[in-house]
């Protein structure tokens, strides 16, 4: 019983480790995967049989080498064996994309968020989810996981605190509703958080052993990634930069005492259309319109993103004097703004830290957090797939 199990075990890992590799390496063919492996030929060649009758990997096909005998045939982890859905439930707007093992996105919708609370965007997250499996011509049982960033910090247990601006979002009721619908495993991130994890695998956070991603928009929020793998603290808040106190006295506390404004509350598009006013610019509307008129030459509105600047150089200081990031990321619908904010936020750090921090624009802008989703995804329905299969040959194991 022990040999037998010893062999599956063996076994499921040596095919593990070839669909790992024909992953990375891309098309390989056999003879090279027991080179990189250190695998004997009969052995690969099994395992490669059970994998391609399985649909978990495919044959490309053979390549012609000049002045060799029998060409070799290549083979590639199947891209198709399963799907999963990205999506960004955003204050603003849902954006769902549905896509293969190798993290392609296949179809892709964006809608407007216009419900204002948590079960019209769990409406409106079913119905794209919907559409793009039709439209992409896939099966709804292949997809098999969806990763949701959305507001509020996740913490171990993967319930939702602090949702801003999206009440409800994230309680039993809407997790379940989600569940049931969509057919699918379901996990919930913060939406900074994914677009740290985006950031790394497409866009300015490439290659980074560690950096921060800074969301500014109608809130403040933050992602930390160590490793290619994203840091959530103790209880899913790490990166939460919303939550540090800021330079500004504002009220009372809980306790009674003077309470200092959070960053969220002095540096969000709210925050900004507030300085705004308070320096006599009453039309505008929207942090975007003040941004757009400092571009356009008006001193107030510019003194407005002085502002704006130097509070965000204190939260970014902040944070750095914890983790020492290699890179700072700016992004959310304030940080598309980074041409005006970053030459004045590094204008403002030395005055505030010694350490020396390097800034960066976000790559992906408002797609980041859609990009993060896709990402992770892709990794847990890689995952999802090879178990199904394995799980199923246990019977036959016996």
């Amino acid at each position: 019983m022990e040999a037998a199990w010893n062999r599956s075990v063996l076994r499921t890992n040596n095919e593990r480790l070839l669909i790992d590799r024909l992953r990375t390496d891309g098309a390989t063919s056999r003879a090279e995967l027991a080179r990189i492996t250190g695998l004997s030929k009969p052995t690969v060649s099994t395992a490669l049989s059970r994998l391609e009758s399985a649909g978990l990997v495919r044959e490309l096909g053979k390549v012609v080498v000049p002045g060799r005998g029998r060409s070799p045939v290549l083979y590639e982890a199947d891209p198709g064996a399963g799907h999963g859905l990205g999506v960004h439930v955003g204050r603003r707007w849902v954006r769902v994309a549905l896509t293969d093992l190798d993290g392609r996105i296949l179809a892709r919708h964006d809608e407007p968020n216009d419900s204002g609370d948590a079960e019209g965007a769990a409406s409106k997250v079913v119905e794209l989810a919907r559409r793009v499996t039709a439209e992409a011509h896939v099966l709804p049982q292949s997809v098999l996981h969806t990763v949701i960033g959305g507001p509020g910090a996740v913490d171990e247990n993967e319930v939702v605190r602090y949702p801003v601006g999206l009440p409800g979002w994230g309680t039993s009721g809407i997790v379940n509703r989600l569940q049931t619908e969509l057919g699918t495993g379901l996990t919930l991130v913060n939406d900074a958080n994914l677009a740290a994890l985006g950031e790394y695998a497409g866009g300015v956070g490439q290659g980074r052993r560690l950096f921060m991603y800074l969301l500014v928009g109608a809130g403040v929020g933050g992602g930390i990634v160590v490793d290619g793998k994203l840091f959530p603290g103790a209880h899913g808040a790490a990166g939460e930069l919303g939550y540090l106190p800021c330079c500004s006295a504002t009220g009372e506390g809980s306790a009674g005492g003077t309470r200092h404004a959070l960053l969220e509350e002095s540096a969000a598009g709210g925050a900004v259309v507030a300085m705004a006013h308070a320096k006599g610019l009453l039309d505008v509307t929207t942090a975007k319109q003040v941004f757009d008129a400092a571009r356009a030459g008006d001193e107030l509105a510019r003194t407005v993103v002085a502002e704006e600047a130097q509070r965000l150089a204190h939260g970014i200081a902040s944070v750095a004097a914890v983790i020492d990031p290699e890179l700072v990321v700016l992004g959310g619908g304030i940080g598309s703004s980074a041409d005006l904010l970053i030459p004045l936020i590094r204008a403002a750090l030395p005055r505030i830290t010694p350490l020396r921090l390097n800034l960066a624009a976000s790559e992906l802008g408002d797609a980041a957090v859609l990009h993060g989703a896709v990402a992770m995804g892709m990794e847990i329905t890689r995952e999802l797939v090879f178990e199904t299969w394995q799980r199923a040959q246990e019977p036959t194991d016996e």
